[in-house]
């Protein structure tokens, strides 16, 4: 980390984008609650007057750091190459891994924290939203295809995000060779509701 001494002057997107990466590192490493303007000002090496100058409420930055690393989130699982079966069988593959676990954590924490927070309770429901979208998209592809069968697209999305979201309430058990035993769960549930045979996605 540099010091404040060395202070390099940015263009502002430039360094609000430092900024909102630095802020969504903290969210996975350590929480949404560690986001702090200290903090994010001492991973990046500039002063915390700084940060307030982008971010006059902290409030604000953690909600955009939020969104910066579920849509970073869905990029990496959901926008890929591939037909529908290998790229839903990518999707379901990621979150019966540990690479998932500081996002599946994420979403939990942010879930947990906007019973008190309105604006971060919508932007829970605007990322929802778009995994919803991105993956529905995903399922009529399948059935325009004849991969999949399933009589409603949306629904049968909806079904796999509820899977996703069922898988995420356990992540926080102790480690243990049982932890992922669960781990077949959301490539079971997406296998069903899409018409495939057991096993189909993993």
């Amino acid at each position: 980390m540099s010091s404040p001494a060395s202070y390099t002057r940015k263009q502002p997107g430039q360094r609000r984008e430092e900024i909102l990466a630095a802020a969504a590192e903290i969210a996975l490493d350590d929480g949404l609650e560690r986001i702090t303007v200290r903090a994010v000002a001492e991973r990046i090496g500039v002063r915390p007057g700084l940060i307030s100058h982008y971010f006059p409420a902290v409030q604000d930055l953690v909600i955009a750091a939020f969104e910066r690393a579920a849509s970073s989130e869905r990029t990496e699982v959901l926008l890929g190459e591939g037909a529908p079966t290998e790229r839903m069988a990518r999707f379901v593959a990621f979150f019966a891994s540990e690479a998932s676990v500081p996002l599946s954590r994420l979403w939990l924490n942010a879930r947990h924290l906007s019973r008190f927070t309105p604006a971060l309770a919508a932007a829970i429901a605007a990322q929802e939203a778009e995994y919803l979208e991105r993956i529905t998209e995903i399922v009529a592809s399948g059935l325009s295809r004849g991969d999949f069968q399933t009589a409603d697209a949306g629904a049968a999305a909806t079904r796999i995000l509820m899977a996703v979201d069922a898988t995420t309430t356990y992540v926080n058990d102790p480690p243990g060779p049982e932890r992922f035993g669960y781990s077949s769960f959301v490539a079971d549930v997406a296998a069903w509701t899409l018409g495939l045979p057991e096993g189909a996605l993993g």
